[in-house]
């Protein structure tokens, strides 16, 4: 593929537009990912026509992560405060979706990861703080970030979705490297928090050919099984990262040296 072939197939754009929630379908194990800013009214999640479904959650699940101002999420008969970094789940069933902002000079933004479904979880709030953020890799190897992980195994359960973020320190660049893959399930990147005038070279292909897309602040990538997902940036960045499909661990990957990279 050329560059703009691989952008067309695997980049979303700019997901984030004011009042608008913008939603990308992928075959890819049937995810939607999606952005949301409202400003001054509320913005109801509804299901397009091509879903085929009654409401948006007949079949699916959602996880919410807030990158931007004091948010509100309405889930059925209930109100949710996200403040930044915060996360929801939504399980299968409830019908009534909705975002808000608290302050429309400093509006939400909030990132969206929806796969499909085969029971019902609750709903549940998860502030940042309470995610396990853990520090990993040292600036020695430009990789010192923070992990903070919501929707998995040992935190907010869910069918099939997998979701945190990772925040790279000041003079950090590198993130998932070494690389890996994970043909078991898929995984989107949602990148924010890129300073103005900065990009993030993101890495995919399989590990023996591999390609970058020069990715924007607000874009996500989607990233097939066979890929892998890794990813370098003019400035320090930050990134959402979520994943579905036919495994649940969060430790399931096949690892990659760095010197078998081509």
């Amino acid at each position: 593929m050329t560059t703009e072939e691989l952008r067309a197939a695997f980049l979303t754009g700019p997901l984030m537009e004011e009042e608008t929630i913008r939603l990308v379908y992928s075959h890819y194990d049937r995810v939607i990912v999606g952005g949301a800013k409202p400003v001054r009214r509320r913005l109801p999640l509804e299901a397009h026509s091509e879903l085929k479904a009654d409401y948006f959650l007949q079949r699916r699940e959602l996880g919410i992560i807030n990158v931007g101002g004091r948010g509100k999420v309405y889930a059925g008969e209930a109100e949710y405060d996200l403040d930044k970094l915060d996360c929801l789940y939504v399980g299968r069933g409830v019908k009534n979706v909705g975002l808000g902002s608290v302050h429309p000079e400093h509006p939400a933004q909030f990132y969206l990861l929806s796969a499909p479904a085969h029971t019902d979880y609750p709903v549940r709030l998860m502030q940042g703080r309470d995610a396990t953020p853990a520090t990993t890799g040292s600036a020695g190897t430009a990789n010192a970030r923070t992990i903070y992980k919501y929707i998995h195994a040992d935190g907010i359960r869910s069918c099939q979705i997998v979701m945190g973020l990772t925040i790279l320190q000041t003079g950090s660049v590198w993130n998932t490297m070494p690389a890996h893959t994970h043909t078991r399930r898929m995984e989107a990147y949602y990148y924010f928090d890129v300073p103005a005038g900065h990009r993030v070279f993101h890495f995919m292909g399989e590990p023996r050919e591999t390609r970058h897309l020069l990715v924007s602040d607000g874009e996500a990538v989607i990233s097939p099984p066979w890929s892998i997902h890794s990813g370098c940036g003019t400035s320090n960045y930050a990134f959402i990262w979520g994943m579905a499909g036919e495994n649940y661990t969060y430790t399931d990957m096949d690892a990659v040296a760095i010197s078998d990279l081509r």
